[in-house]
C-alpha cells in the first residue's frame, strides 16, 4: 500500500467554485472543515497551494466531493489511495 503524499497541490479556483456550488460562505466552509477563514481564502486565491492530506479530506467532505473526485487538485494523484 502506498503512503499518501505529505501535501496535495490544490486548485484554488476549483475550491472556490465547489464552495459556491455547495452554497457555503467562506466562514461557514472554513468552520465546517476545521480550518481558518484566512487559510481558506489563501487557498482560493492561490496564495497557498498545498494542503496536508487530512485537511484536504476534511475540506473535500465539507464541499460534498467524493474521495475519487480529484477536481480540487492541481494535478491528478498517481493512485486512488492518495485522495482518501
Amino acid at each position: 500500500m502506498e503512503q499518501p503524499p505529505p501535501t496535495y497541490e490544490v486548485n484554488g479556483a476549483e475550491i472556490r467554485k465547489a464552495r459556491m456550488h455547495a452554497g457555503l460562505g467562506t466562514d461557514e466552509a472554513a468552520e465546517a472543515a476545521g480550518i481558518s477563514r484566512p487559510y481558506l481564502n489563501h487557498l482560493e486565491t492561490g496564495y497557498r497551494t498545498r494542503m496536508r492530506p487530512g485537511t484536504y479530506a476534511r475540506l473535500r467532505r465539507t464541499l460534498g466531493i467524493e474521495a475519487d473526485d480529484t477536481r480540487l487538485l492541481q494535478r491528478e494523484p498517481t493512485t486512488k489511495e492518495e485522495v482518501t
